[in-house]
């Protein structure tokens, strides 16, 4: 036989101050998070005074955007440098214009903003270009007319297991950011419990002064807490088992991602050979060493026989007296017929096929774009990622040169019928996947 419920005043009454409460703290959160991202428009507005908003002008920024950018830059997404979005509101005109004019001297005057960048993307030192104030006004109008619009998010590609091809975050908002608005929900969530216990607490304490109450609420203000029975719980139990399974679950799938890519990978050579003497300070260039690099899909490990054409001559370095014994070990390989067991840096996975001569030859590009700084580097490390994102994110954004090359004059004649955009590698089958594999 079912018991009749009792009804409760003090239940009612407590789930509905709660009620009230929870949905005060709410709104007044709300409100204050409106009015902060207001403050910070207002803040940022004053931060891109002088740029110009003339078509014309923006037209102009991009021509040179994808002309001379490209190749480090997108306006979403980190590529070989950060990523554009919102440059205008990050630092003030004048000082976009010096950096790009020679952000070296801007380096080694010692300001935070610029010392700070240089770091964090490895001393990738960023070519000076030869523009005018105007010039580059007109490329930071573009940068801001592109900020305005809604930032594309990157589809997965299943054959990436999973990566976005952009190879960058597509939101333009800092991790950084993303952590700290974790962290504030966190410590309002816990402030808010902390609130609902002393509600309770002050509740509890009043009404057990009381002699009127029946037998229902005594029982549920003379109820004691009992952390010991609580984290025995099915709820906290099965909350607990949840939070552990995401989190192995996470750690998983970051795992899985990182699988072959050797970003950073530096490995000890067996002759001390630096770059950074080299090409860097003997300004010896690539070409000379890496001969196939014009002509074949390898850019060739140099032999012996290259070395020997300076080090017949230069035997030591530094002042020494005698043989160095770094240049002692080029002339024991080829006394005693054994090739020098140069450790690979950078490799790709077989399933992909990579030609050097259609990039540095047809394509145009520095060594730089891949390998980063090389001339700055005593010991060669992985500069990039070399990920199937970060090669179809350089495809799409790099530009194809197609001036006095009647090879390309069909295509853009096409391209041109049905887009204004510049033709990328992208609309010449770049993204195709025959093209990278086999």
């Amino acid at each position: 036989m079912l018991k009749p419920v009792k009804f409760s005043p003090f239940k009612e009454k407590s789930r509905h101050l709660t009620r009230t409460f929870c949905l005060s703290l709410v709104a007044l959160i709300f409100s204050a998070a409106v009015a902060f991202a207001q403050d910070g428009e207002a803040a940022s507005g004053g931060a891109d005074d002088g740029i110009p908003s003339d078509p014309a002008v923006i037209s102009a920024g991009e021509a040179l955007f994808k002309q001379n950018c490209t190749v480090c830059h997108a306006v979403n997404d980190r590529v070989v440098g950060p990523a554009l979005r919102d440059v205008h509101t990050r630092r003030p005109l004048p000082w976009i214009i010096s950096f790009v004019q020679n952000s070296q001297k801007v380096i080694q005057s010692g300001d935070d903003y610029a010392v700070k960048l240089y770091n964090e993307y490895n001393k990738t030192q960023m070519t000076s270009f030869d523009f005018s104030n105007e010039e580059i006004t007109s490329i930071v109008a573009y940068l801001k007319a592109e900020s305005t619009k809604p930032a594309e998010v990157p589809k997965a590609d299943p054959s990436d297991g999973g990566n976005t091809v952009a190879g960058g975050s597509g939101s333009g908002v800092p991790s950084e950011y993303i952590n700290i608005i974790l962290i504030g929900l966190l410590v309002v969530l816990a402030l808010i419990l902390l609130v609902l216990v002393l509600i309770v607490s002050v509740l509890t304490k009043y009404l057990a002064q009381k002699d009127d109450l029946d037998e229902v609420d005594k029982d549920v203000v003379q109820n004691k807490f009992d952390l010991v029975k609580t984290l025995k719980g099915n709820t906290f139990m099965g909350f607990a088992v949840f939070i552990f399974t995401a989190i192995v679950l996470k750690s998983v799938i970051d795992g899985l991602f990182t699988v072959g890519v050797q970003q950073g990978y530096q490995p000890a050579q067996p002759i001390a050979f630096s770059h950074k003497l080299h090409a860097g300070q003997m300004e010896i260039d690539c070409n000379y060493c890496h001969t196939g690099v014009r002509t074949s899909k390898s850019a060739n490990i140099p032999s012996p026989n290259i070395c020997m054409n300076c080090h017949t001559v230069i035997q030591n370095v530094g002042g020494q007296t005698g043989m160095s014994p770094e240049i002692q070990k080029i002339y024991n390989a080829i006394d005693n017929n054994q090739p020098i067991e140069w450790v690979r840096v950078h490799n790709l996975p077989d399933l992909a096929y990579f030609n050097h001569s259609q990039h540095v030859k047809v394509g145009g590009l520095e060594c730089q774009t891949c390998h980063g700084e090389i001339q700055e580097m005593d010991v060669v490390y992985q500069f990039a990622p070399l990920t199937m994102g970060w090669c179809i994110n350089c495809h799409r954004e790099t530009q194809i040169n197609t001036k006095d090359n009647a090879y390309y004059d069909k295509l853009v004649e096409l391209h041109e019928k049905k887009s204004k955009k510049p033709m990328t590698v992208e609309d010449n089958g770049g993204l195709e996947c025959a093209k990278c594999h086999y």
